[in-house]
């Protein structure tokens, strides 16, 4: 008994599928509606195998009685005069006809059902020529007008000029299908494109696609000003027109931009969209990890974004300008990674870390001075830092300037540094080979910390070096008075 299997208006329109934008980003064309196997489908491709002409017979199949290519012809034949509205009927006949007979039967099967997409697809991939694959196709958009898989096909084949052509009448018979509107688009020039964008807007207001395209044409003509803009009215419209804002799906489409080298378009989606839903005590956090995300992917310039904005909002935030610069560490450049550095002690100059990254990054680069300058600024904002203190002796001593690093430390200890001060000098007199001065630093700094084993073993050390065995010894013993459980000071004295 034979049943329509025809496409109805509306899945015609959609190609087979509809899917709700807020589930996948904007749908390829190329995936538009792919076909309806059924079961005879499905076991005769089983059952041919690569041969032409030959079949392998499956025992448990309702067709384990067929002996030849030639019965399974006729049977087929008999389905196709028997349900003559069944595509999948048609279409398997063209597959078990010879190549010289399969034009003629799938031309019967488009005449027996002429708003059949699948068979009109079949019809123009016998041909073996662009323009006689066209003619077909176009016959075929007589009868289905507004079958999209049709007009792709059909426009895929055409040149430029006629495939603008095309698109355009493929958008008055598929007004509702935003891929023909968007491909119209990218072949129009500036101001028709813009048109077009226009008139997909009225036909399709809930479609966040054709603002984003809006957005990437005004960039790639160089309208840096109206991105931004485009997507905040893109935003509101399709808020007054109800849809849901989906964060997740937009940010995946700041990707796409990105993608696609539209930067500017990635940036105003990231400024528009990561905020909504957030709640305010959720938002650093939140932040942070998408961007970490993003990073993941390799999707650099939306994680820039997107700490560029959490920046905006939490400017005294050490730790995502940390993790700003630790993007442009591994991702930027060097002069990205300087100037988010000299931002971020603009705005944090109490936080040491951000100053020693800085001037460890110019040292880096060869540039002593400027890695001098930005400790001298860090060590004027944060007086009582040690750490400053220490990477300035550092580079001043590791420079082969050791009268500006015994400077340092002597500063450094006038303003009540610590054991690792006291330790820091004692070295520097060390490698300068200065005995009694290095004696009496580590004597004053045991003053000061009787329990840092250190002083201890480089006080005996040094004693040891210049021949004084026994004085040695009796360091290491009053050593251990202080220190009882240091392996290393008992190690030393069982030495001598």
């Amino acid at each position: 008994q034979g049943s329509a299997r025809a496409l109805d208006p509306k899945s015609r329109a959609a190609g087979g599928t509809e899917t709700p934008w807020a589930q996948t980003p904007v749908t390829d064309l190329t995936a538009v509606g792919e076909g309806r196997g059924t079961v005879l489908s499905l076991k005769l491709d089983r059952l041919s195998d690569s041969v032409s002409g030959l079949t392998v017979v499956d025992p448990k199949g309702y067709l384990t009685d067929l002996k030849s290519l030639q019965s399974a012809r006729q049977l087929i034949q008999r389905g196709c005069e028997e349900c003559p509205k069944n595509e999948d009927v048609w279409f398997e006949a063209c597959r078990l006809a010879s190549p010289d007979e399969s034009k003629a039967v799938i031309a019967r099967g488009v005449k027996a059902i002429p708003n059949s997409v699948k068979l009109w697809l079949q019809a123009a991939k016998l041909e073996t020529s662009d323009l006689n694959k066209s003619r077909v196709l176009r016959k075929g958009l007589e009868h289905i007008p507004d079958s999209v898989r049709l007009w792709k096909a059909v426009v895929e084949l055409a040149n430029e000029e006629d495939a603008r052509m095309l698109l355009h009448r493929a958008v008055e018979c598929c007004p509702l299908h935003v891929e023909l509107w968007l491909a119209l688009a990218r072949l129009e020039t500036y101001d028709q494109a813009k048109k077009v964008l226009n008139k997909a807007r009225e036909k399709l207001n809930k479609e966040p696609a054709i603002w984003i395209t809006a957005a990437k044409l005004e960039e790639a003509n160089g309208n840096t000003q109206s991105v931004s803009k485009v997507i905040e009215r893109g935003i509101r419209s399709l808020q007054r027109e109800g849809l849901d804002i989906d964060r997740e799906a937009w940010l995946k489409e700041a990707e796409a931009a990105e993608r696609a080298g539209s930067v500017l378009t990635c940036q105003a989606i990231v400024k528009s969209t990561i905020g909504v839903g957030v709640d305010d005590e959720d938002r650093k956090r939140t932040w942070v990890a998408d961007a970490e995300e993003c990073k993941k992917r390799g999707s650099i310039e939306t994680a820039r974004a997107i700490y560029a904005h959490a920046l905006s909002v939490f400017v005294a935030k050490k730790s995502i300008w940390l993790k700003a610069a630790q993007l442009e560490k591994s991702h930027g450049t060097r002069e990205s990674l300087e100037a988010i550095l000299r931002k971020a002690v603009t705005y944090n100059p109490k936080a040491e870390v951000l100053w020693l990254m800085g001037a460890k990054e110019k040292w880096l680069a060869g540039d002593v001075p400027a890695a001098r300058a930005i400790l001298q600024e860090a060590y004027a904002a944060i007086p009582i830092s040690e750490e400053i203190w220490l990477a300035a002796f550092k580079l001043e001593f590791e420079n082969n300037e050791p009268e500006r690093a015994r400077m340092l430390l002597t500063k450094a200890r006038e303003r009540g540094g610590t054991e690792r001060v006291w330790m820091k000098s004692s070295i520097v007199e060390r490698e300068l080979g200065n005995v009694n001065e290095e004696r009496r630093l580590l004597e004053e700094g045991l003053k000061l910390f009787p329990s840092f084993f250190k002083l201890w073993l480089m006080l005996g050390q040094m004693e040891d070096r210049i021949g004084h065995v026994g004085k040695a010894k009796e360091v290491y013993e009053n050593g251990l008075k202080h220190c009882p459980g240091c392996i290393h000071l008992w190690l030393s004295l069982a030495s001598l």
